[in-house]
């Protein structure tokens, strides 16, 4: 069965943004990221990545809205 991505992106011009998000991410946590296909990469390693960017965008919102 072939499943398609139908996640919509509320902001298209930010997706260049939050790709080099994820290679600072990446970098930062030890994972080597390459350009275009990273399907070899483990779970875990992935989960990491994701999981820091998550973070890291909370950290701001919450800085910001202190900041306020």
């Amino acid at each position: 069965m072939a499943y398609s991505n139908s996640n919509k992106k509320l902001v298209p011009e930010a997706m260049s943004a939050l790709d080099k998000f994820k290679y600072e991410v990446a970098s930062e946590v030890g994972v080597n990221l390459k350009e275009g296909y990273n399907g070899d990469i483990s779970s875990r390693d992935a989960g990491r990545i994701g999981g820091n960017m998550v973070k890291k965008m909370v950290q701001k919102y919450e800085n910001e809205m202190l900041n306020r």
